[in-house]
């Protein structure tokens, strides 16, 4: 097979053209994906900052912790649909934690210690109470609410509150006897 390339024709075989064709459509499908990784709205550095604060918000004890339990796929998922307006707010508070902690500590929120993360999320409480009252809601709402929207992997909370999976309005279970 013969291709013209840079102004002269170069001769290739088919296993090398297709080779080409392959590698081409690789790089497209690569260039294609997200660029966040797991996450729809959150980059990688900012989910895991906010895992370490949603962490001293609901920490791990005989239960998983706030992030173990996919709090942090849930504030991800809150800020690209009914939670949009506060994306502004969620990357803002993150930025301060970070800078916070560099400055206080001499190290990134994720890399600090437990009692550096707290005093970094009550920073946050005093000084950026909207962020706070944000991060503490969603927080609770990812590790306590249904596990249909992100959070609550496994519906652990709700085992952790000795309750069984409540159903999904419109999908009772009902019994129904020949008797009315």
């Amino acid at each position: 097979m013969q291709v013209k390339s840079e102004g002269r024709v170069v001769s290739i075989t088919r296993r090398q053209f297709v080779g080409g064709c392959a590698l081409a459509a690789g790089a497209a499908a690569a260039g294609c994906t997200s660029h966040n990784g797991d996450f729809s709205f959150l980059t990688p550095d900012e989910a895991v900052t906010l895992a370490a604060l949603c962490d001293q918000i609901i920490p791990a004890d005989d239960y998983p912790s706030a992030s173990q339990a996919g709090v942090v796929r849930y504030i991800d998922l809150q800020l690209t649909r009914p939670y949009r307006r506060h994306q502004d707010a969620f990357r803002a508070g993150l930025a301060q934690a970070e800078s916070f902690s560099v400055r206080r500590f001499g190290a990134a929120v994720v890399t600090s210690s437990p009692e550096q993360q707290l005093a970094t999320v009550r920073m946050l409480e005093q000084q950026n109470r909207r962020f706070f009252e944000l991060l503490r809601k969603t927080t609770m709402e990812g590790y306590y609410g249904s596990p249909r929207h992100g959070g609550n992997r496994d519906a652990v909370s709700w085992r952790m509150l000795g309750l069984t999976e409540p159903p999904v309005r419109g999908r009772a279970r009902y019994t129904f006897s020949e008797k009315p």
